[in-house]
């Protein structure tokens, strides 16, 4: 097992003055809105601060990457070492997360939140028309998942060959055993250091979107904000039907009350949507699902595990994120494009969810990838904290059904305990 990989989420800790980088983040958007609007000329002038703050997201993707994908498969073993309850937990935990990508998908390509506004926002169109005329047959798509060299596709940005890459490696770092460890080592300590280095750049945050919402406002008016709201309602509309619809489905599936889950977990619930830290709601989210009828094992092992494996609401947020960053900028996509896209989040979304604006981070890689314009990305920084809250929120939830589940699946779980827990809920 690898290392504890808690995230430094900057420099060293020392006394706080002034206010945190949410609120900073928040106040940039609104004087990034007022700039733009009351003076558009310069707005886009100060255009080159946003696309800076771009460029250092980008150098963060590649070894950042990397490193915590073989953590995360190498670390937890082969599929003997884990057993059965692994196995078990990361097959429901891929269809979970598939659901969320694609119930995303649908929904941008129902409502289209990005369409109307037609503002080719810095999209380096090129790579999107190359991947449209190269990868028409899935033949292209297959062999494209390979590179030819590591270097070459981290150079390039090809996001899905290094994951495709770091899956290998991984199991191969696996396979030696104890031999491997130096490797794991390595990459941990390259881990950290990456967090470290994120936290430097979120400092410029705050300058990034700023300069990034005044030239989109200053060139493109206010029309943009209806927009980012458009976004926001349709994000909690997906995350309320995955939630109603197929948590409260698996729940009837595993013969676990549905309202008595939800009763039961609304603490942890409410202290992610408070805080947007999934790490916040551990501690008691643990505490819940063992009083609620779930082995101690089950626990343990499903609650930690799933903080990487298994973010339901993340994913269903990345999903509509990038495609309406593709629709924000007049980017026609294929439904293979889409689909390919898919495939990307949903492995480069495992095991960077310790990354301090871990969503941040994966859909700037998954952009960059396809050839759209990274602007996006900062843009809806401005927004994410609104977001963060609900996706986080539902994260948990996942993660504490997803114990039940395994705990069911293996015939373990304690309906007489669930019973006493909910009386005692109740009282």
């Amino acid at each position: 097992m690898h290392k504890d990989m808690t995230p430094h989420a900057g420099p060293p800790a020392r006394a706080r003055r002034g206010p945190d980088v949410t609120t900073q983040i928040f106040i940039g958007l609104v004087l990034g809105i007022v700039v733009g609007y009351l003076w558009p000329s310069f707005g886009v002038a100060i255009k080159p601060l946003a696309d800076a703050f771009l460029r250092m997201i980008k150098m963060i993707i590649a070894p950042l990457l990397f490193a915590t994908l073989v953590i995360g498969i190498a670390g937890t073993g082969d599929l003997k070492a884990m057993g059965r309850i692994g196995l078990k937990a990361i097959v429901y935990f891929e269809a979970a997360t598939t659901i969320a990508l694609f119930l995303g998908l649908a929904l941008v390509n129902a409502f289209h939140p990005g369409w109307g506004l037609t503002m080719p926002i810095g999209a380096d169109t090129s790579a999107a028309a190359a991947m449209a005329r190269n990868q028409q047959h899935a033949w292209d798509i297959f062999l494209h998942l390979f590179p030819t060299s590591v270097i070459d596709a981290m150079a390039r940005g090809d996001i899905l060959q290094l994951v495709v890459f770091s899956l290998f490696f991984g199991i191969a770092v696996a396979a030696i055993g104890k031999k491997g460890q130096p490797v794991l080592d390595v990459l941990d300590s390259t881990a950290h250091a990456m967090f470290t280095f994120t936290g430097y750049v979120m400092a410029f945050a705050p300058v990034g979107v700023f300069a990034a919402i005044a030239a989109t406002v200053g060139g493109r008016g206010l029309a943009i904000l209806l927009m980012l709201g458009k976004l926001v309602v349709l994000m909690y509309v997906g995350l309320a039907i995955f939630v109603l619809i197929v948590l409260g489905g698996v729940s009837y599936l595993i013969r676990v009350p549905f309202l008595t889950f939800v009763k039961a977990i609304r603490e942890p619930f409410l202290i992610a949507f408070t805080t947007a830290s999934s790490e916040a709601a551990l501690p008691k989210a643990l505490e819940v699902m063992e009083r609620f009828g779930v082995p101690k094992n089950i626990v343990g092992f499903v609650l930690p595990t799933g903080y990487s494996f298994n973010l339901d609401g993340t994913t269903l947020y990345l999903s509509l994120a990038s495609v309406f960053v593709a629709q924000l900028a007049g980017i026609q996509m294929t439904l293979g494009q889409q689909l390919v896209m898919m495939l990307t989040l949903m492995l480069t979304s495992k095991g960077v969810a310790g990354v301090p604006r871990a969503a941040l981070v994966v859909l700037t890689a998954t952009l960059t990838q396809f050839g759209l314009p990274l602007e996006g990305a900062a843009i809806l920084l401005g927004i994410d904290q609104v977001m963060d809250m609900g996706r986080t929120a539902v994260n948990v939830m996942g993660n504490c059904i997803a114990t039940a589940v395994v705990a069911r699946w293996e015939g373990v779980f304690d309906d007489a305990q669930m019973r006493k827990f909910s009386i005692e809920k109740a009282a």
